[in-house]
């Protein structure tokens, strides 16, 4: 079902909120931050999510220890259709991640799919209410890079990190 201009407009500052909401959670993601993490959700939160199933607040402690491990995470968020329907909202975002997985031989994993989310606006907010992850695509190879001369061979460049070290915590005054 296609939107019209006038719906659209309508509807621009709940469309920008959950666009945040989901920019929220990849930061959370990226940076290990489970306090952010938390904040794309409403408590009690449902999440089905690469062989997980259970509460957010189940999700943060299952997640944390497993990205404390991981280097080099990165997530984006693309194409995000929103059909809202009054204090609720059906989304559907595409998300492509690239991040390097150690074991015998680190290993860098890229995986590309959609997070299917029902949102809900309570007391003037969007939150995740319920999440379904599904996989489109993913693509595993030996992690090869070197940081000590780095890409174009480019060294001692800025570099991320998780919270509370990473540069944009002060930039962002988070």
């Amino acid at each position: 079902m296609t939107r019209t201009v006038t719906q659209i407009g309508a509807e621009m500052a709940d469309r920008e909120a959950i666009r945040d909401c989901m920019y929220r959670y990849s930061r959370g993601i990226d940076r290990s931050d489970p306090d952010m993490l938390r904040s794309a959700y409403w408590p009690g939160a449902m999440d089905y999510h690469s062989g997980f199933a259970g509460t957010v607040e189940e999700f943060v402690e299952w997640s944390m220890p497993r990205l404390a491990e991981m280097k080099d995470a990165v997530h984006m968020i693309g194409n995000i259709l929103i059909r809202l329907d009054g204090d609720t909202a059906k989304v559907e975002s595409y998300f492509w991640s690239v991040s390097i997985v150690p074991g015998d031989g680190p290993r860098q994993v890229m995986v590309c799919g959609r997070y299917l989310d029902k949102f809900e606006k309570r007391e003037d907010e969007w939150r995740i209410a319920e999440r379904l992850v599904v996989h489109d695509w993913f693509e595993e190879k030996p992690a090869i890079r070197d940081w000590s001369v780095g890409p174009f061979g480019m060294s001692g460049l800025e570099r991320g990190a998780y919270v509370p070290d990473d540069k944009s915590c002060d930039w962002l005054g988070l």
